[in-house]
């Protein structure tokens, strides 16, 4: 005969078992989670290649493929990138982007580039990339660069340094960042991004230059200067936009 005393305590056993696997699964699932959050990044490629098919109407995340049999060597190629950038402009700058838009074959390969030229005193304002991871590698000349640190406690920490020739510094993704010609000379930097297409958010021109403008109200308590310095700062941005 069976004892059935053990019964109660052999459906306790079963339904701990049972919680416990629950729980790992949830463990194993937020973990999972966790780790897609902190290496996501551009698309993944599925195939050899997928070269973005600009005659498309169809909006996806990146973009569509051209069929295979359409690919050509072209489709992954570019020229151009040893002319210096007209740099006669407000911040004697210019940077020659190299995403997809110029490479249909980046598509989903997570990676671009750009050149930068700067006159003496050439200036690459105050930027972020939300897409990208940035490292530049000086290629001529002398440039002053930094990044500032997102909002840690009530601190904004910057991180600066003089580059020469053949120096290399990284910019984390998202984070402003600037270069600064600091030479007697023209400077040439090359810049690789984690990124198809990095997109780059210039912060004087987003926040002074958006359209339709950002209230003077908003702008002047946020800067804590009178709304007239707003407004012509506003004034300037539209001029540089329309020049």
């Amino acid at each position: 005969m069976h004892n059935n005393t053990n019964i109660p305590l052999l459906s306790s056993v079963i339904q701990l078992i049972k919680d416990m696997a629950m729980k790992l699964l949830l463990v194993a699932l937020l973990a999972l989670a966790f780790a897609h959050a902190v290496l996501a990044s551009d698309p993944s490629p599925l195939q050899d290649f997928c070269v973005a098919d600009d005659s498309s109407k169809v909006f996806v995340n990146g973009a569509v493929c051209k069929n295979m049999n359409d690919v050509t060597a072209d489709d992954f190629y570019t020229s151009g990138l040893d002319k210096p950038g007209n740099t006669v402009n407000n911040v004697r700058s210019n940077v020659t982007a190299v995403n997809v838009n110029k490479i249909p074959g980046l598509n989903t390969l997570g990676i671009s580039l750009a050149r930068i030229d700067f006159a003496p005193n050439g200036l690459n304002p105050p930027h972020t990339h939300p897409r990208a991871t940035e490292i530049l590698v000086v290629l001529e000349g002398e440039l002053y660069v930094g990044f500032v640190t997102s909002n840690i406690g009530q601190t904004n920490r910057l991180f600066t340094k003089n580059l020469k020739k053949g120096d290399v510094f990284v910019f984390p993704q998202g984070l402003i960042h600037f270069q600064l010609n600091t030479g007697k000379y023209n400077a040439v930097a090359l810049a690789g991004l984690s990124s198809q297409n990095p997109g780059v958010i210039t912060i004087a021109k987003a926040v002074f230059g958006s359209t339709p403008p950002i209230s003077d109200d908003v702008l002047a308590k946020a800067f804590q200067v009178d709304k007239r310095l707003v407004d012509w700062l506003q004034a300037q941005q539209w001029t540089d936009n329309n020049n």
